[in-house]
């Protein structure tokens, strides 16, 4: 038996990877101004000891580790377990390799370029993460036929195939600083409000400006929650994109009679419903399943434009 031949799909900028872009724009300036606060309070605690340095030299070490988390290696070893996610045991792997060589194959890539991990849930689900990583749930692997399963990992590396990932890797990374400073903030919010009760609970006037401080505090650090929570909604609006556009490019690939399969396979068990009110379809990261299968089957019922898979002979 002769080797399937590859047809040759390289990755590629899409459009959903252009308006990824926006939530980006939006959180990396919160992400300077967070990390100029940092700089400020580490210039004057460490300044006595091992000398200040330059505010530019934060955020050109942070985007230079953001560039490293698109090494194979990285995601292994660092994203992986960040996920808490882990290779496939020996049941897995053999539930898992067969369609995950199918879609590879009929994709044209290499299945060295990317790493299979499982997070153990008992939840039907699957993403993409940075440039190489493919994971799913070891619920997915253990009760997915292996048709569908193979739809679900085709609509996984179309994620990756579109260039999808890449903003919502950086999305993630340029948040934290936000997040750790509204952590900080509510952590001296904290400590400032128990001051106050414990030590000048006596003076109504220090009182009073005890709890103007930790307000303001409580304040600042919800402000900066506000932005995480915008950028969240706008990446999860722009995310409704990127789904349709992989599950399109999973029809391409001819999964998409099994990815129908699968999502419907997610609507029998209570997942993947339509979201009721903005704050929920902000809240969604993926559109409903109905829709993503309608517009599979409206895509199927126009062959002509799909290409056949590739078949071993």
């Amino acid at each position: 038996m002769k080797e399937a031949t590859r047809t040759k799909r390289s990755r590629s900028v899409e459009l959903s990877s252009f308006s990824a872009l926006l939530p980006l724009a939006l959180i990396v300036p919160f992400s300077v101004i967070a990390m100029w606060i940092i700089w400020l309070v580490a210039d004057v605690l460490l300044s006595a000891t091992i000398g200040s340095f330059q505010f530019w030299i934060l955020p050109a070490v942070w985007t230079v580790l953001a560039l490293t988390l698109f090494s194979r290696r990285v995601q292994l070893h660092v994203l992986g377990p960040l996920l808490r996610a882990r290779r496939p045991n020996a049941i897995e792997f053999d539930a898992i390799a067969t369609p995950w060589e199918n879609v590879t194959t009929a994709a044209g890539a290499n299945p060295q370029d990317f790493v299979l991990l499982i997070i153990d849930a008992d939840e039907l689900n699957a993403y993409a993460c940075g440039g190489h990583l493919v994971v799913t749930t070891s619920f997915a692997v253990r009760e997915l036929p292996s048709d569908e399963l193979a739809g679900v990992l085709a609509h996984e590396l179309s994620h990756h195939l579109g260039l999808h990932t890449v903003s919502l890797t950086l999305i993630h990374w340029y948040s934290l600083p936000i997040l750790l400073l509204a952590r900080l903030g509510f952590a001296l919010k904290n400590v400032a409000h128990a001051a106050t009760e414990a030590f000048v609970s006596h003076s109504s006037a220090l009182t009073a400006l005890g709890r103007i401080f930790a307000g303001l505090l409580t304040g600042f650090s919800w402000a900066l929650l506000a932005v995480l929570y915008a950028s969240d909604g706008v990446s999860n609006l722009v995310g409704h994109r990127s789904e349709f556009e992989a599950d399109r490019r999973t029809v391409q690939l001819g999964f998409g009679r099994e990815l129908a399969a699968a999502l419907t396979h997610l609507i029998s068990r209570g997942g993947g419903h339509r979201s009721i009110g903005w704050r929920q379809r902000l809240a969604a990261s993926h559109p409903p399943a109905r829709t993503r299968i309608a517009r599979i089957d409206a895509i199927l019922r126009h062959p002509a434009g799909v290409p056949k898979r590739p078949t071993a002979s």
